[in-house]
């Protein structure tokens, strides 16, 4: 299993989570964050937003829907035909084990 954790533009979330909806992934977890990629923040007249909100996105796949997930998202989650700076970043991690509470023995 693979944990697919993407960092979104907040008015490209829905998108994101309908693409992933009409190609079966139902399952997602959504937290609204705050932070910085390695432009440091962002410049607005003379203003200077040192942290910008993102949405962050969870989800667990298995090791052969990794590629359509993560296309998925990126089709979904790009502004523009080709993308702009601050659209987001996408990092996978393996998952050892993973537990239903619901449905787990308590003799682990």
């Amino acid at each position: 299993m693979l944990a697919i954790t993407a960092f979104l533009r907040p008015e490209k979330v829905m998108d994101v989570q309908d693409a992933l909806h009409a190609k079966g992934f139902y399952a997602l977890s959504k937290v609204t964050v705050s932070g910085r990629g390695k432009e440091q923040g962002i410049k607005v007249g003379e203003v200077l937003y040192q942290e910008m909100t993102k949405c962050m996105l969870y989800i667990v796949v298995s090791e052969d829907e990794k590629d359509l997930v993560v296309r998925t998202i990126i089709q979904a989650g790009m502004t523009g035909d080709k993308g702009n700076p601050g659209d987001g970043k996408i990092f996978v991690s393996p998952v050892y084990e993973s537990y239903t509470i619901s449905t787990q023995s308590l003799d682990i």
